[in-house]
């Protein structure tokens, strides 16, 4: 990028990096001869300090560093945080601690040791898993219907209560109903005073 103070860097910034002039971005000017030709300049692989030779041109770089056997890359086994060179990642992923136990590749949801991957069975695994899931619904089906059966009789005994003391208002209601009319059939009393 040209800056109007007529100093040139790669990168874009708020102010230039020699004058330290403020700059606006719509001032920027791109100059393409020295994009090109900062491109043709030949680089150093950015891991060369980790024993990478390779020199390319700048443009290049991006593309070499995508296949560098220097390049540290995260181990793709499930909770390993480890992070090792690319040239080097076969021989960690077999020699891997988190490795050891990997889900099936097929999807049925098991997860297999080395020794038991080449013997491994997806059908087998979910008829067991299956099974498994028939028996937990079995267990839980049996405590469903105890427990309703428990609730069934509790309900009727409620309903026996009920109905008992529905009687005893029915009795209570009738001798309640009887008293006052006992007293109108009988003879008024005479009050005396004194």
């Amino acid at each position: 990028m040209r800056l109007p103070c007529s100093h040139i860097f790669c990168k874009r910034q708020k102010t230039c990096p020699c004058c330290r002039k403020e700059v606006k971005q719509k001032k920027m000017v791109h100059v393409n001869k020295l994009r090109k030709l900062i491109g043709r300049l030949e680089v150093k692989c950015k891991n060369a300090e980790a024993g990478c030779l390779v020199t390319c041109p700048l443009a290049h770089r991006k593309g070499h560093q995508d296949s560098c056997p220097f390049e540290l890359m995260a181990c793709p086994n499930e909770g390993c945080t480890s992070r090792v060179p690319r040239g080097n990642l076969a021989e960690h992923r077999q020699n891997c601690q988190h490795g050891a136990h990997q889900r099936c590749p097929l999807g049925c949801g098991a997860t297999l040791g080395p020794a038991e991957r080449a013997s491994h069975n997806c059908y087998r695994e979910l008829r067991k898993a299956w099974c498994q899931r028939q028996e937990r619904s079995r267990t839980l089906v049996l405590c469903l219907l105890r427990r309703m059966r428990k609730v069934y009789r509790s309900a009727n005994h409620i309903r026996r209560q009920l109905a008992q003391l529905g009687e005893l208002l029915e009795e209570d209601d009738a001798l309640l109903l009887g008293a006052p009319q006992e007293e109108a059939e009988a003879p008024p009393r005479r009050q005396h005073w004194g």
